[in-house]
């Protein structure tokens, strides 16, 4: 864990600096308190300029909403200049991706300057501050050491505390699955439907029964193979992924039926069905949550096919839940993943698709809207050539 630094009083002073987000720590710091006003520290924090918190704790809160409103109205004034411009050339969907991930990633940034003292017990001490002990130690663990990080990413992590305390409902499970802090929760209904949904492979519903479960994440794929009847065997190499899905299939009364062990995408062994779904975009992860989003280079993808066969047992299944969405942005296209498969010594059954229903699939006004129209989600059903 690196260190941050600055002077206060004529004093210098060194904590610890943590950032989810694996931002470095700023190099200039100034202290900052409800004398401060919003135009200051947004000129502040432009420039890269941290601003170390002193003040009343919800008198942050608010200059955090105004830093927010102006770089709002920062990206509204940039499209509307963009529009005046004469026939402005249109951008493909790739470029339009690669732009708007890097508008988000400045916005963070300069949000992110706002920042938030801890003690050892991840205490805040300032005034009117939430006990968010709690929330801070499902979220980093013990600490042993006062430590600085953003105010945005303490919203952030006692907002998942919350979600982890009232979970999520699945209707394929009828249950609630309640995701940790740093593990993608499973708000997309419709990939765990698919899974809910297909029918078995022969293998499966004979015999030994079993199943691989691939990127366990908070264990719902787990769950709903458990709930068919099968003996699950579910991997991750996430920390919190595997205290998770353990967790979850404990609460739901499925430990004797799903082991979760920690492995780089196989466990040991053949399965009559195989399940993986991998995050769903090739890009570099900008932060822990971010992992479940963008596998850069497609490794993850990539490897659960390569490595599909060998684990497959004879006339089983392999069971890709992926989204389209990366060929409507251009970042992949079918002819390739249709080449990864060939290439693995795998055919296509069959694949079972449904439409996306999250709110943006149909939010005109995002930036992303014409691809994410287009969306559907499959499962590929993969087996030996």
């Amino acid at each position: 864990m690196t260190t941050l630094e600055w002077h206060e009083g004529g004093v210098a002073h060194v904590a610890r600096w943590r950032s989810e987000s694996g931002w470095p720590a700023p190099k200039k710091v100034v202290v900052a308190d409800d004398t401060m006003n919003a135009d200051t520290a947004y000129r502040l924090a432009l420039d890269g300029t941290a601003l170390l918190w002193r003040g009343d704790f919800q008198n942050a809160r608010q200059l955090l909403q105004a830093l927010v409103r102006r770089v709002e109205h920062k990206g509204e004034r940039a499209k509307r200049a963009k529009a005046s411009r004469v026939k402005a050339a249109p951008t493909s969907p790739t470029e339009a991706f690669h732009r708007h991930r890097l508008q988000q990633l400045q916005r963070a940034r300069t949000l992110a300057m706002l920042l938030i003292p801890f003690e050892a017990d991840h205490a805040i001490p300032l005034r009117r501050a939430p006990d968010a002990r709690l929330a801070c130690l499902e979220a980093y663990g013990v600490a042993d050491k006062p430590y600085v990080a953003s105010l945005r990413e303490l919203l952030g992590v006692i907002g998942a505390h919350e979600w982890r305390r009232k979970g999520v409902h699945i209707p394929a499970l009828d249950e609630r699955i309640h995701p940790w802090y740093g593990v993608f929760s499973p708000v997309r209904g419709e990939y765990v439907e698919l899974v809910a949904q297909a029918p078995l492979p022969d293998g499966a519903k004979v015999g030994a029964r079993l199943a691989f479960d691939i990127g366990a994440g908070t264990g719902v794929l787990s769950a709903v193979l458990a709930r068919r009847g099968l003996r699950v065997l579910a991997t991750d190499m996430d920390a919190r992924a595997l205290g998770c899905a353990r967790e979850n299939i404990s609460r739901l009364g499925l430990a004797p039926q799903v082991d979760i062990i920690e492995a780089d995408l196989f466990p040991e062994g053949r399965a009559p069905l195989v399940v993986c779904n991998p995050p769903w975009l090739p890009g570099k992860p900008s932060s822990a949550i971010e992992h479940a989003i963008y596998d850069p280079d497609s490794r993850m993808l990539k490897g659960f096919l390569d490595g599909l066969a060998a684990h497959l047992e004879t006339d089983g299944e392999g069971w890709l839940i992926l989204s389209d969405l990366a060929e409507h942005l251009g970042l992949r296209s079918r002819e390739q993943l249709l080449g990864w498969i060939a290439a693995a010594g795998l055919e296509v059954a069959a694949r079972h698709d449904t439409r996306p229903v999250h709110g943006k699939a149909n939010d005109a006004d995002d930036p992303l809207h014409a691809a994410r129209s287009k969306e559907v989600t499959s499962l590929w059903r993969l087996r030996a050539a």
